[in-house]
């Protein structure tokens, strides 16, 4: 079973590495013997994290990425592959989200959710498959969604509908790359705790958002990290074009 979960030989570039979940995927798979390529557009916290991964005998590196350029994604992706070799897992985690009514959303808003995040990882996953061809070895695509590419709260509607679109890059992708042995699936997680949101919870909006959660709690950050192993290891090798949904039931209600 150890060796269907086994990412020691994989180079993992993750973008968004610097906090939240993209931190913790660098983490969890780094322990497990991945290489991992952490990219976002600023680069200091990146290399506290690199410095720790190392600290903990993992091979990381640190790359400089903007995912709404295509022109930065090539670039990272040269420095991540010239330092690491060959990257043969992508994770899309990049993205970010405007809280405002949509009726109070500017264009710059849009721009700004729908290139971090629909944009972003189209074509971060464009680029990285035609490396992955080129070199005639396959690949492993996982994009980040969210159960609110299925469902939808107010305030946040460019984040709903980029992150609607993701699932459908997911499937689009998972169809055009399967001949070049190529996957591509998508992590759809529910409400996480995270640095960013963590105060949210104690509030009577984030109370109120947690008792529609069948298992009354949010998600730690942790909570995903087998369902990031089982996609980005060999246990996923007839998975493409699958959504995995990790939010403790909130879709049901």
């Amino acid at each position: 079973m150890s060796d269907l979960f086994d990412v020691s030989r994989e180079v993992i570039l993750i973008t968004g590495a610097s906090q939240g979940l993209g931190r913790q995927f660098a983490r969890v798979l780094s322990a497990h013997g991945a290489a991992v390529a952490l990219a976002a557009r600023q680069t200091g916290k990146l290399k506290a994290l690199e410095d720790e991964i190392k600290a903990k005998g993992g091979r990381a590196v640190a790359v400089e990425m903007d995912v709404t350029s295509a022109a930065s994604i090539a670039k990272g992706l040269d420095a991540a592959e010239s330092a690491l070799g060959p990257i043969t897992v992508l994770i899309n985690n990049a993205g970010i989200a405007v809280e405002k009514l949509a009726v109070e959303q500017s264009e710059a808003d849009w721009d700004a959710v729908i290139g971090a995040n629909l944009k972003g990882a189209y074509f971060a996953a464009t680029e990285v498959a035609r490396r992955m061809i080129a070199r005639k070895g396959g690949g492993n695509i996982i994009n980040i969604a969210s159960v609110l590419g299925f469902s939808v709260v107010k305030f946040i509607a460019p984040y709903a509908i980029s992150k609607a679109g993701v699932v459908q890059a997911t499937k689009a992708l998972a169809l055009e790359l399967a001949a070049s042995d190529i996957r591509v699936n998508a992590l759809a997680p529910g409400y996480i705790d995270t640095d960013i949101n963590h105060d949210v919870w104690e509030t009577p909006a984030g109370e109120k958002l947690i008792k529609r959660i069948p298992q009354r709690r949010v998600g730690r950050e942790s909570d995903l990290d087998g369902a990031i192993m089982l996609l980005a290891s060999p246990a996923s090798r007839y998975m493409t074009g699958s959504v995995v949904t990790v939010d403790g039931g909130f879709l049901l209600t």
